[in-house]
């Protein structure tokens, strides 16, 4: 299954900037500072506290402008174990596999 897949299945939630679950993601009245959206699971993984930063730290960054504000290092969201698929691959592909000190050639016609 492909990780787009699982995160659109994932059920997201509005939090609050007093650090409670207000409702449903992507619910929120105000347009143009929309309150902070997590999973559910990670949602109630975090203390009310956290929760609260992470909502105010969305609120106040908005504010200056910024469309995407980063989530604070507790809430952050994780797909794989390294990242959103940048991963190295543990099996090379290509002629790479056994010429790594070669370039790959592109012939036009």
């Amino acid at each position: 299954m492909g990780e787009l897949k699982k995160w659109r299945d994932q059920e997201w939630v509005r939090i609050g900037t007093d650090g409670e679950i207000k409702g449903d993601g992507g619910t929120s009245k105000d347009k143009k500072n929309p309150d902070r959206c997590l999973p559910r699971s990670k949602a109630q993984s975090l203390s009310k506290s956290e929760r609260a930063s992470t909502a105010k730290k969305k609120k106040r960054e908005g504010k200056k402008g910024k469309t995407v504000v980063k989530n604070t290092k507790q809430a952050e969201v994780k797909f794989r174990e390294c990242g959103l698929g940048r991963c190295k691959r543990s099996i090379a592909r290509g002629c790479g596999a056994f010429m790594n000190n070669r370039r790959k050639k592109t012939l036009y016609t």
